[in-house]
């Protein structure tokens, strides 16, 4: 066992709720998600993406659907926790055992793992587009530059052209090209070493 003292974070109060979060479980394991441990407490997959997870909190235990928004929620069950912040995010909260209603419960289960297969999430917002004159002129005069560039995922390259494009100075935009002439031509990504 771990210490009691140690923060759980969001499953700090998963203790109070042992029974009910079982029941949870039974539910689901009745469907073809695959249980693992994210962040501290279960969470339910469906080919290693994340599909709803189980949390105990203060005065009530959840559900969440990772890509809650798209359930069509007729019962009208879930709540967005976090207004601004989260997109896609939803949580059914239980207050108690007996609001544990299997055929719902599944219900929604099914409808969340079939978006999944449906390959349904919110797309990231789109960036404005950055263009790095000084980057293009290099690319023009080193065929093997551009070549390379173009090999990064769209976002990769995002994080270059950011990179120099928000240095002030035109020298700072040169200096920085040049630091990452090289990245580009071993295919080594801007942040590649922190990730």
């Amino acid at each position: 066992m771990e210490p009691a003292s140690e923060n759980k974070g969001m499953w700090k109060y998963s203790g109070q709720w042992e029974e009910e979060l079982l029941l949870l479980k039974a539910i689901i394991d009745k469907t073809e998600l695959k249980e693992t441990t994210k962040w501290g407490g279960p969470v339910y997959v469906y080919e290693k993406k994340n599909v709803i997870g189980l949390g105990g909190f203060k005065d009530y235990f959840a559900i969440w659907f990772f890509n809650g928004v798209f359930l069509k929620d007729e019962k009208k069950k879930l709540i967005n926790a976090q207004e601004e912040v989260t997109k896609s995010l939803r949580q059914w909260r239980f207050a108690s055992k007996e609001e544990i209603n299997e055929k719902e419960i599944l219900e929604y289960i099914l409808e969340a793992i079939e978006n999944e297969k449906q390959g349904k999430i919110i797309k990231p917002s789109k960036k404005e587009v950055i263009v790095s004159e000084l980057l293009n002129a290099e690319m023009v005069k080193n065929p093997a530059l551009a070549t390379a560039f173009e090999k990064f995922s769209p976002y990769k390259q995002y994080e270059f052209l950011e990179y120099i494009e928000t240095a002030k100075q035109e020298k700072t935009k040169l200096s920085r090209i040049e630091k990452v002439i090289p990245m580009i031509l071993a295919n080594v990504g801007l942040n590649d070493k922190y990730r």
